[in-house]
């Protein structure tokens, strides 16, 4: 595969793949006042994991899950769990869009993390655009009000930012990893990690003990006790995990077959995405931090993939130098 072919491979996927994301947050929103977290988790993987298994036949069958490196999927699937489990803890309290915007901190940090783990070249204005996506990021935290001025407890909006962390690290390791192993098998490896915690949280906290006189929302999401779904709720339960499975493959493929800094600027669509479904389905709109902070990391992003996408012609000149 050219490298032209592979980066538009590569962006076709993460936005096929942000679409999913943003769908699925929308349904674990939905579903968090009567559901604990850790069913939901649960029930997305169990069913995604079948999804993913079909996919695994299609690559090349059971052979691919066979690894050199255990140890290190182990480590990026644990990522991957923190990541979502910290994102899906938040969104139960914040809005949707402004979650979102928090977590986008994920990109920026795939980027960096891109030049001494995986060796990339990242030029002085790529990294300038990179500082003014955090800038956007750090205004979106509101420094500036007191506990006691804001809505939310602090600790809830470091969330997002921890869940963003932990994402680009998973991201970048996908990359390490991806030159061995198959998106589908990646995906799996997630799926089987995410059953084995949210199982474990099952038989500790499933009865909700811990949940009694907890006041915090994103706690209180995590410990409730499990809930049988009622018949209505079981095309959303199934949508999860059709959504998970779709979630994993793209994004694992999308970091396989392209450079993270070529596609990480193409995740900054799940951040318009976030703010027609908050306002549509849930009526809720961004202050002013937030769209100041969204117009920030947009225009950074929108940068970034235009100084990439120089650079990328240069690549397929005769001379095939990149400088």
């Amino acid at each position: 595969m050219t490298t032209r072919d592979s980066s538009t491979a590569g962006i076709l996927f993460i936005l096929i793949g942000m679409t999913a994301i943003s769908l699925n947050d929308v349904l674990i929103k939905q579903l968090s006042g009567a559901y604990p977290l850790h069913q939901l988790v649960f029930t997305r993987s169990f069913i995604g994991i079948f999804v993913s298994i079909v996919l695994l036949q299609v690559e090349g069958g059971w052979s691919l899950l066979k690894t050199s490196t255990p140890g290190l999927h182990l480590l990026r699937a644990f990522m991957v769990v923190l990541s979502n489990m910290s994102f899906f803890a938040a969104i139960a309290v914040l809005p949707l869009a402004e979650t979102t915007a928090l977590f986008f901190a994920a990109p920026l940090m795939i980027t960096l993390l891109s030049i001494p783990i995986l060796g990339e070249k990242v030029g002085p204005m790529r990294m300038s655009a990179v500082l003014v996506g955090f800038i956007g990021v750090l205004i979106m935290q509101r420094p500036w009000q007191s506990m006691g001025d804001s809505d939310v407890n602090r600790l809830v909006l470091l969330l997002p930012i921890i869940a963003a962390l932990t994402y680009a690290i998973n991201q970048v390791m996908t990359r390490k990893l991806g030159v061995s192993s198959k998106a589908s098998a990646m995906a799996i490896y997630i799926q089987g990690t995410f059953i084995i915690i949210s199982a474990g949280f099952y038989f500790v906290a499933g009865d909700g003990r811990f949940a009694e006189g907890v006041e915090n929302g994103a706690v209180e999401f995590l410990l409730r006790a499990w809930q049988w779904p009622p018949k209505g709720d079981w095309p959303f339960m199934a949508g999860l995990g059709c959504l998970s499975a779709m979630i994993g493959y793209c994004l694992s493929q999308a970091y396989r077959v392209s450079s993270a800094a070529t596609v990480a600027p193409f995740e900054y669509v799940g951040l318009p995405l976030a703010v027609i479904w908050g306002f549509f389905i849930f009526g809720e709109l961004p202050d002013l931090a937030v769209s100041l902070g969204i117009i920030l990391i947009m225009g950074a992003g929108l940068f970034v993939f235009l100084r990439e996408r120089m650079l990328e012609r240069r690549i397929t000149r005769p001379t095939n130098m990149r400088r």
